[in-house]
């Protein structure tokens, strides 16, 4: 029972916050890419598979995250209790959970097309390189918008073998929503990072966050307009699309408050919200 504990722990899925923001992307690019018209048995069976997908490969990522940074997160007050830098996991075990998870996401995958197959394997590099990102750059919120956004087209190609700019061009913008986001989740440890060497965004724009995070949301709310306008969606979709608007410009950037790490936390959750709010923008806007 306490190996079970440890290991809901590690894989961090009573905080489903991770695994969400990865599922979330997905569920965008199987809906653009969904005829509505037929039935919707299959679009639901993907968007299950994309879940469980999900959770999974998040999971396996949580803990070659914490081997990676095990010696970092020792140091830092926010990660100092996770099991494997408390020992309470060896790295050895660690990765057994890890390779475990990514076969059962594995078995999940196959039940894909050939071609997303092939897309998401190329993806792994990716997703188990992204945590040595913030010892060699002030950019690994980038990378991790690329890695994180990827389900997105993903999501289009399980659908469709038609790869127009469509996909690419909500991909690009969900890029800047993670770097958005994920800069105002580093602000929590930006003290602890300097300290110990470590680089990010939350660093770097420390003296101009509300600008920098103003400028990945105009980015990524302008990639939304131009879908829905792409697509020819009902007027009911930049309706919704305003709530988003307020939500990212009001709540998340006006409001923030980066000395306040609990308000931080907050905000970075909200995000939650908000990428369920698009996904229903979206299929409101294709199917009325």
């Amino acid at each position: 029972m306490e190996q079970i504990k440890l290991f809901i722990e590690v894989t961090r899925v009573k905080n489903p916050i991770g695994y969400l923001l990865l599922f979330w992307p997905c569920a965008w690019g199987l809906t653009i890419a969904y005829d509505f018209e037929k039935k919707v048995d299959t679009y639901l069976f993907y968007l299950i598979l994309f879940f469980i997908g999900s959770v999974l490969m998040r999971s396996a990522g949580c803990i070659v995250n914490d081997i990676i940074d095990k010696k970092f997160d020792q140091k830092v007050f926010r990660t100092q209790n996770r099991p494997i830098a408390k020992n309470k996991i060896t790295v050895f075990r660690g990765l057994l959970y890890s390779m475990l998870l990514c076969f059962l996401a594995l078995i999940v995958l196959l039940q894909f097309n050939k071609l997303t197959i092939i897309l998401a394997l190329c993806s792994m590099p990716l997703a188990f390189t992204y945590p040595l990102m913030k010892r060699y750059t002030y950019w690994p919120q980038l990378f991790l918008g690329i890695t994180f956004n990827y389900g997105l087209l993903l999501g289009w190609i399980s659908i469709s073998d038609d790869m127009i700019t469509i996909p690419f061009i909500l991909y690009f913008g969900a890029i800047f929503w993670t770097l958005g986001y994920d800069t105002i989740y580093g602000f929590q440890d930006i003290k602890d990072d300097e300290i110990i060497g470590l680089k990010s965004t939350s660093i770097k724009f420390k003296n101009s966050p509300k600008k920098f995070l103003f400028l990945c949301y105009l980015i990524f709310s302008i990639s939304l307009f131009i879908v829905g306008i792409k697509l020819n969606f009902e007027k009911i979709y930049f309706l919704i699309l305003l709530l988003a608007l307020f939500h990212l410009f009001i709540i998340q950037v006006y409001k923030l408050n980066i000395n306040d790490t609990f308000n931080c936390l907050k905000t970075f959750k909200s995000n939650n919200f908000l990428a369920s709010i698009i996904f229903v923008s979206l299929i409101l806007g294709k199917t009325i």
